[in-house]
């Protein structure tokens, strides 16, 4: 009996696991924003929106909530095919996701975005290598140790 509730309850939280993803990416996503908020204003008021041509802190605040939803199902994704994670193992792959999520955004995305639109850069008010690559990397890294929180207390 013991065992078929046990299957069951994996079942379904490998269904429902983008579920997870989602509601973790947005919770990281919060406390990535409200970092990003009190360190880096002008990012969430000036250059996310901007990227969908609106303006406005709330409007920035809300897309990076939604980019951390989407990025959340796609850790979900990652996360589900690891058949026995432990907490150290899925605190190691959350970190791994933030550092790998700081280098295909924040060094490739963001730079290349900024190389095609010169004038964003400014709208920062930093130095490109302080603003690019070092600010950036905190907060990506305390995005995959909150989404492997939520990841693995869903259970």
């Amino acid at each position: 009996m013991a065992t078929e509730t046990s299957t069951t309850t994996t079942a379904q939280i490998e269904e429902n696991a983008w579920q997870y993803g989602v509601v973790g990416g947005v919770i990281a996503g919060l406390v990535m924003g409200a970092l990003m908020v009190m360190q880096m204003r002008p990012v969430i008021e000036v250059a996310i929106p901007s990227m969908y041509f609106l303006s406005g802190g709330a409007a920035g605040f809300t897309i990076h909530v939604a980019h951390g939803a989407v990025l959340g199902v796609v850790f979900a994704a990652i996360a589900s095919t690891q058949a026995d994670l432990t907490a150290v193992k899925s605190l190691a792959l959350g970190v791994g996701y933030g550092v790998v999520l700081w280098v295909v955004l924040a060094v490739l995305v963001i730079p290349g975005a900024i190389y095609l639109w010169p004038a964003g850069g400014t709208v920062l008010g930093a130095h490109y290598r302080t603003a690019m690559l070092v600010l950036p990397m905190v907060p990506a890294v305390l995005l995959g140790v909150v989404a492997v929180w939520s990841m693995k207390n869903r259970r």
